[in-house]
């Protein structure tokens, strides 16, 4: 090591291994504050890529060091380039992963002179007022946020925007899955045009199946500019993993299980359900173990708390959703244990991720499954991951709801805009595709009003998303209404009202919060609050759930576990009895010659195992005489069903069935036309390709096991 130069700028330190090609001030601070010998290898590589200035996605395994392979090169271009004023937007998809990062970058950017700030939904009025008087360098937020900056009348978007030279997207594959990324992208071309240079943009991403098809997707515009794109991979694949899965068939096992396991180290357990976290932690908590728990509807004040102790402590447990699958750093992790299965082999990596981060330890995950289809879901995605595979990340089709949504808040953000140019603010964008449909249909409906040429905000929006200074066009999902849940002044979270029915009102039921039961004592419909005191003994919480569908590659795994193959992890003694019980099981439902079509009495079973798009698909391609049900494992028809309409159907252009009631749930669907909402809708659940293997199949034809039984019993 190397004493400090007298000139960081031109001096660089002994302790990196060669010159980095970061600012020579940067790279001083990097090894002599940091202390880092040398930079990771994906930091080494995104060096010159990112500060030639070309549009990136950067990959590595977790903990691989993505922040810095993006922001080092970044804040070199800065320096040498001149920038000033608000030039990096760095966005994430939750607020509490912005907030962990924030320390980072403070440190980074104060080396040189520059400055960073934090604006989200939980930030206060004066540190945003602070941002725009004097605007920092880097500013980490959301796509929801940036569009509350467009649309203030207190933001002057253009004086704000203008300096823009670089959108870092972290967790790309969470935004590209979703209406989220089709509305980041478009708020990005938005913003494009204010700025007075060319945005680069650079991804971050841990786990993705097609990185080139989801850099184009994000590029937008710069792909028809010419920009340069390029994936950047690097890093040594991680050492095998330890994963052990069991069958332990109740959560309450589970938990003694828990209990039981890795005493005096640091466990993540992953859940399916804000349900099964909150049994789970108050489960743990009756063992004795010190527990945390974070969930969506629990307090910003109840979840910083859990993950603020849960990373100094170390004996203990948090009992998480999804909300600490992504990068938020909660400390040193020791194991990682999964209640049931994940739905995804990216977010079982995600999940994996968290450990291992330590020199000398290793990546592991427990699976504790509760009953028969967690069991085979989980053997299912570990057979899959185990042969390589990871789902690719395909933006929804169609976003025609989101289009609407753009030409509302693009009235909004400028007061007018004209009526022969509107395109020119998207610049082609695939969001606007069905663009000029969706605005003759707002411009009929008063969504919009014209006058001269120029598009006003009209009757219709003021009704529809006018509340609250039009806060609902901000997002782009429907959260579900929850009502508060106070112990005196201190808030706790949120329950729907589906969890408050009479005996809970009475208090004679507790609810389940926090980890924690809870007497209702008084509830406010107006204020949407619900007042409550400690209570002993185990309530119960529900939020609102669907069934979801499974890709055609998870269920097709399953399958093939059931017909022989055998995940490549550790299947306890427990496990090995399920597996061979639950194999027994579908025995007559599965073969490897094709699907089995089984008869009973009254129904006809198709166990086709391809998953609820492909099924439904089909079923809308058949004669409507044929009534159906599906599952991601089996259509069920009427005895009535004939096999050989199934080789006759035609599937180009089919869409599945969508019930009036459920485009409820598509957010700003009442700007768009009945048929073109359930359109979107149906687009978005198609399975053509897979449907149409199906119906080609050769089937295997078999009496129902259930009714066989049934006949020897009687008889």
């Amino acid at each position: 090591m190397t004493n400090a130069p007298q000139s960081a700028a031109s001096t660089r330190s002994s302790s990196m291994s060669e010159a980095s090609g970061l600012a020579p001030a940067l790279e001083y601070h990097v090894a002599n504050t940091l202390g880092w010998p040398d930079l990771r290898p994906l930091q080494k590589a995104a060096v010159q890529p990112v500060v030639s200035g070309a549009d990136c996605l950067l990959i590595a395994p977790t903990a691989g060091g993505k922040t810095e392979a993006a922001s080092f090169p970044i804040l070199t271009r800065m320096v040498v380039e001149g920038w000033s004023g608000l030039s990096v937007i760095y966005v994430a998809p939750l607020k509490a992963l912005l907030n962990n990062l924030l320390p980072r970058l403070e440190q980074y950017t104060a080396w040189l002179g520059r400055r960073v700030a934090l604006w989200h939904g939980d930030v206060g009025e004066s540190a945003r007022r602070a941002i725009l008087s004097e605007p920092p360098d880097i500013l980490l937020t959301t796509p929801e946020s940036l569009e509350a900056m467009l649309v203030s009348r207190r933001v002057d978007h253009r004086l704000l925007f203008r300096g823009l030279r670089s959108v870092v997207a972290d967790e790309i594959h969470s935004f590209a899955a979703g209406d989220r990324g089709w509305h980041l992208v478009a708020v990005l071309e938005r913003i494009q045009r204010l700025a007075e240079h060319r945005i680069q943009r650079v991804g971050l991403s841990a786990t993705l199946g097609n990185p080139e098809d989801v850099l184009a997707w994000y590029q937008g515009s710069n792909v028809a500019t010419g920009v340069v794109a390029q994936v950047v991979a690097a890093g040594d694949p991680p050492a095998a993993p330890e994963l052990v899965l069991d069958y332990v068939g109740t959560l309450e096992n589970a938990s003694t299980v828990i209990s039981q396991l890795h005493a005096g180290e640091k466990r993540l357990v992953f859940c399916e359900s804000r349900k099964q976290a909150e049994e789970l932690a108050f489960e743990l908590r009756g063992h004795g173990i010190t527990t945390f728990i974070s969930h969506s509807s629990l307090s910003l004040d109840e979840r910083r708390q859990s993950e603020r102790a849960f990373a100094e402590a170390r004996d203990c447990v948090i009992v998480s959703t999804s909300t600490l699958e992504l990068g938020i750093d909660i400390g040193d992790l020791d194991r990682m244990i999964q209640l049931d299965s994940p739905r995804s082999v990216g977010s079982f990596l995600q999940r994996l991720g968290r450990t291992g981060r330590r020199p000398g330890t290793a990546r592991n995950a427990l699976f504790l499954t509760t009953d028969y289809d967690t069991f085979l879901r989980a053997a299912g995605l570990l057979h899959l991951w185990g042969g390589g595979f990871v789902e690719p990340v395909v933006p929804p089709p169609s976003p025609r709801h989101l289009a609407a949504q753009q030409f509302l808040a693009l009235a909004l953000q400028e007061g007018r805009f004209a009526r022969a140019t509107w395109h020119e603010w998207w610049a082609g964008s695939p969001v606007m595709e069905d663009g000029l449909e969706v605005l003759e249909y707002l411009v009929g409906n008063e969504f919009l009003v014209e006058d001269g040429g120029w598009l006003f905000i009209g009757r219709a929006a003021e009704k529809n998303f006018g509340g609250r200074h039009f806060m609902d066009l901000l997002s782009t999902f429907i959260a579900d209404l929850e009502l508060a849940v106070l112990h005196g002044r201190k808030e706790i979270g949120g329950v729907t009202p589906l969890s408050l029915s009479q005996p809970v009102i009475r208090g004679e039921k507790p609810i389940l919060l926090a980890g924690n039961a809870w007497r209702v004592v008084a509830i406010d419909w107006e204020r949407h609050r619900v007042d409550v005191e400690p209570e002993v003994d185990r309530g119960r919480v529900r939020w609102s759930s669907e069934p979801l569908p499974e890709s055609y590659e998870m269920v097709r795994a399953r399958r093939d576990v059931m017909l022989g193959a055998d995940p490549p992890v550790q299947l306890t003694e427990r496990a090995v009895r399920t597996l061979i019980a639950a194999r027994e099981m579908w025995e007559s439902r599965v073969d490897s010659a094709g699907p089995v079509l089984t008869r009973g009495a009254n129904e006809i079973t198709f166990w086709s195992m391809g998953g609820l798009r492909a099924h439904e698909t089909l079923a809308a391609a058949l004669p409507i005489e044929f009534e159906t049900r599906s599952t991601n494992e089996y259509m069920r028809f009427t005895a009535a069903f004939d096999v050989n309409s199934m080789r006759a159907v035609l599937l180009d252009g089919v869409v599945p069935y969508i019930a009036p009631q459920a485009v409820e749930g598509l957010k700003f669907s009442v700007a768009l036309p009945a048929d073109l909402a359930r359109a979107t809708l149906a687009e978005r659940f198609v399975d053509e390709e897979h449907a149409a293997g199906l119906a080609a199949a050769t089937i295997v034809m078999r009496a129902d096991a259930v009714q066989e039984e049934r006949v020897a019993r009687d008889g």
